[in-house]
């Protein structure tokens, strides 16, 4: 291995602000500098922050903005450069082909550092259907696809689009799926599911069916909330729990039936992993799942829409289900199959975390970090 790589990241948040993007980064910073890659973040100061604060050994710097306004990412660029200079790491990567793609553009005009960037989501809300719908956004793609030095990909559907939508070239791409810790995510035997249940006060009779995230309208959770009361008529002991917050939440609880429990924000998730026996993902639109990786880590059984990275992950019938996207009669029928089935969650729970620890572990991300900032670093 080479000496030691520094890579300054450009995200639009950072823990404990956290989203998708933001979390997988923060998991995957020890796995990098196992592998001798030094990370730095670059992200928005929110009211509140601390303008410099080390999180779990990374240096985290927190620049100004002056609100959601156009000249958000020209504010923040102008005070990143001088940062960049004065960290001189090897190489800008850029989470997003909004602001902090525009900031690395700057960066390698001004200082010459090469960049590379990752789009984290597909389709109508990513990065570049979103982006040609902006003012002047068709340029600033064009600016990204001439100037950026390597692009990763965290799903073929990404790839896809960096493809046939950008025309760029199949060199400069790299595929880079999310990943996961299977250390942290991992089943437990029946009876410690049993203790876990006890302990986070959930049913300990019946299998449960989890959905965790944002409880917003692309997540389609009221097509599980409403079909509900029919799998409970075949399966009277089946639970539903949602864990999350968001804008659907109030109209979610003024549908729910019984045996839909809604467990609110958790920061530790695995217990409830751990404690469920399926784990279900409805939304229309994702890039590559992180929660899904968590919970075939934890053996359950995933129940997914074909949208994002989820053929990279789940082959059909194999090592979980795939569903059409908008399809509430779709969503039931998966569920009552695998509700059904106790064998065949088992089956299909075990394949999906041998499939994880194969392709999506963070340790096996990270190598291939490395190996790819070296190739833009050119060291």
């Amino acid at each position: 291995m080479n000496d030691s790589l520094h890579v300054a990241m450009i995200i639009q948040g950072y823990f404990p602000r956290i989203g998708g993007a933001e979390r997988q980064l923060a998991a995957l910073a020890p796995f990098l500098a196992a592998e001798g890659v030094a990370i730095s973040v670059l992200t928005r100061r929110y009211a509140g922050f601390k303008p410099f604060e080390m999180i779990e050994n990374v240096p985290v710097h927190r620049l100004p903005i002056p609100g959601p306004v156009p000249t958000a990412a020209l504010v923040f660029t102008a005070a990143a450069i001088p940062l960049l200079w004065r960290l001189k790491p090897n190489l800008v990567h850029a989470h997003e082909m909004f602001s902090p793609a525009t900031t690395a553009i700057a960066a390698k005009q001004a200082l010459g550092l090469p960049y590379a960037v990752t789009a984290h989501r597909s389709g109508p809300l990513g990065d570049v259907l979103r982006m040609q719908q902006r003012p002047f956004g068709k340029g600033r793609l064009e600016r990204i696809t001439k100037t950026a030095d390597a692009f990763f990909t965290i799903s073929r559907e990404i790839d896809q689009e960096f493809d046939q939508i950008l025309g760029i070239e199949a060199k400069r791409r790299h595929y880079v799926p999310n990943g996961v810790d299977p250390e942290k995510y991992h089943p437990v035997s029946a009876e410690a599911k049993v203790a876990l249940r006890r302990e986070l006060n959930l049913p300990t009779e019946g299998p449960i069916t989890l959905y965790a995230g944002r409880l917003s309208e692309e997540k389609r959770v009221r097509y599980l909330v409403e079909a509900w009361p029919a799998i409970r008529a075949k399966h009277p002991d089946a639970n539903l729990l949602i864990l999350g917050q968001g804008p659907e939440e109030a109209a979610l609880k003024a549908k729910s039936s019984p045996g839909v429990i809604f467990g609110g924000v958790v920061h530790n998730v695995p217990p409830y992993l751990q404690a469920a026996d399926v784990f279900v993902l409805p939304s229309i639109a994702e890039g590559f799942s992180v929660a899904m990786l968590e919970a075939m880590a934890s053996e359950l059984a995933v129940i997914i829409t074909d949208v994002g990275g989820a053929r990279d992950a789940i082959d059909d019938s194999q090592n979980g289900l795939i569903i059409p996207p908008d399809d509430q009669p779709a969503l039931e029928q998966a569920l009552l199959a695998v509700l059904g089935d106790q064998a065949s969650r088992q089956r299909m729970g075990q394949a999906a975390r041998q499939r994880v620890q194969q392709e999506f572990a963070l340790s096996v991300i990270a190598k291939r970090l490395r190996s790819l900032y070296e190739g833009v670093a050119k060291v």
